[in-house]
């Protein structure tokens, strides 16, 4: 299954991201973590404590791929670089989650059609269209990712939202744009809800006039906060936990229908 995680961003996509990875794999999947965020937290949030080098910064392997240095404004380069064996080479292990993080492109006449750019798109369909593991991607916050068409092959995306309407404009955007490029299965997990008139809420807002499905709701809970402090993943069998293990649940039932 590839599932794709997206919102706005501090909504805690990183956080449901490693949590639904550590519970694919506590449940014998084999998984690859996507870090498809600028910000790249998403080692810290699985409990790597590796100093963690972006693909987009390997100047090397961009260019030994594509033929072309990064930076080289005009540079004529592979448009199909060969990426089905980074996983093995570049990726960062625990148990049985293997990490990848793609970076952001940042160097002056980088832009949308660069070496590093093309390395890592066609790396992310790779992953998610030739794989047999359990692929989740942590995205970028917003939407940029979707007009790319990155996303467009996966079998579910989750779109994270919390109480509030900036996140909830950000879902429309989203499901409107996930829709242009085919993504048909889309679902809200709502984070940091307090109470039971927040949920309430949120259904008569996603389920009467959004239009996408709640998948489940995630309590906020101050454990999340430390946990994300310190830079250590959260208890499983915490009350955070347990609600995000009833949201894999829900997702392999769905898949096995």
């Amino acid at each position: 299954m590839k599932i794709a995680i997206t919102g706005k961003g501090g909504v805690g996509k990183t956080f449901l991201s490693a949590t639904l990875a550590r519970l694919f794999e506590k449940n014998n999947y084999k998984v690859i973590a996507v870090d498809a965020d600028p910000d790249m937290n998403l080692g810290c949030a699985l409990g790597i404590d590796e100093e963690i080098t972006p693909l987009s910064k390997m100047d090397d392997l961009i260019e030994e791929r594509t033929g072309a240095r990064v930076g080289e404004y005009g540079s004529v380069f592979k448009i199909n670089p060969k990426v089905d064996d980074i996983l093995d080479k570049y990726s960062y292990t625990k148990g049985n989650i293997s990490l990848l993080v793609m970076g952001t492109v940042e160097k002056g006449g980088g832009g949308c059609v660069c070496p590093a750019t093309v390395l890592l798109r066609r790396l992310l369909k790779h992953l998610v269209t030739k794989r047999d593991e359990v692929v989740i991607l942590d995205m970028e916050a917003g939407i940029e990712h979707l007009g790319r068409k990155v996303t467009e092959n996966v079998d579910l995306m989750i779109v994270v939202v919390e109480p509030s309407k900036k996140s909830i404009l950000t879902a429309e955007r989203i499901k409107k744009l996930a829709n242009d490029i085919g993504v048909t299965n889309l679902k809200v997990v709502v984070n940091k809800v307090k109470n039971k008139e927040e949920k309430e809420i949120f259904k008569e807002i996603f389920e009467k006039e959004v239009g996408i499905p709640i998948l489940g709701f995630v309590s906020y809970n101050d454990e999340v906060s430390k946990c994300d402090l310190v830079g250590k993943p959260i208890d499983l069998s915490s009350k955070p936990g347990r609600e995000i293990e009833d949201i894999f649940k829900h997702i392999i039932e769905t898949k096995n229908k």
